[in-house]
């Protein structure tokens, strides 16, 4: 029993189900929020165009399918601004979301590119034994930072050369292919002129 408690807290404490539960509450209120903008404010506003449009100026904005106008208490009917107040209100939710999503995956983004600056940056196990043989000292910030700039340097002209090497193998097996083949006749045709 204790081990399962335990297990539980773990579980309770970790950050992401603790940013879940947050992200739930503020959802829901800001649900409410939404909600009470279509509800109160824009779902008259809508059935007066509705009316002012399509009816005879009155306020009665519904399609009724069984009973009367008169009597909605008992009658069936379509609301449509009800219904345009919730495709509305779908709509502002889905967007404040896109937002927030939006700006959480930059701050994500941001915080990677930090990761990996700080990463090629800093020296690691295999560094420091370079830095040693070549007589480099922890100690000293400038010749530290300039072998890891000439490290970054070789990593990337390596990948360069990488993908050029991989430019020139796909040039090579395109020949091979009907279409190169193709190609290479028209260019003979073209050199015999």
């Amino acid at each position: 029993m204790k081990k399962v408690a335990s297990e539980f807290k773990k579980f309770i404490t970790r950050g992401n189900v603790i940013d879940l539960a947050v992200g739930v509450i503020i959802g829901g209120a800001f649900t409410a929020i939404v909600t009470a903008l279509t509800t109160n404010i824009l779902q008259p506003l809508i059935n007066a165009l509705i009316s002012v449009l399509f009816g005879d100026g009155s306020l009665a904005v519904y399609t009724v399918l069984i009973g009367s106008v008169e009597d909605l208490d008992t009658a069936i009917y379509i609301n449509w601004g009800a219904f345009i107040s919730a495709i509305i209100n779908f709509f502002l939710i889905a967007l404040v979301l896109f937002f927030i999503v939006r700006f959480i995956n930059k701050i994500n983004e941001s915080k990677e590119k930090l990761a990996s600056t700080i990463k090629r940056t800093t020296p690691d196990k295999e560094d420091r034994k370079e830095m040693k043989k070549l007589g480099i000292k922890l100690s000293s910030k400038e010749e530290v930072a300039e072998f890891m700039k000439n490290k970054l340097e070789q990593e990337k002209k390596a990948e360069e050369e990488k993908a050029l090497k991989e430019q020139a193998e796909l040039e090579e097996a395109r020949k091979h292919t009907t279409e190169g083949l193709l190609e290479q006749i028209k260019e003979l045709l073209e050199n015999k002129k």
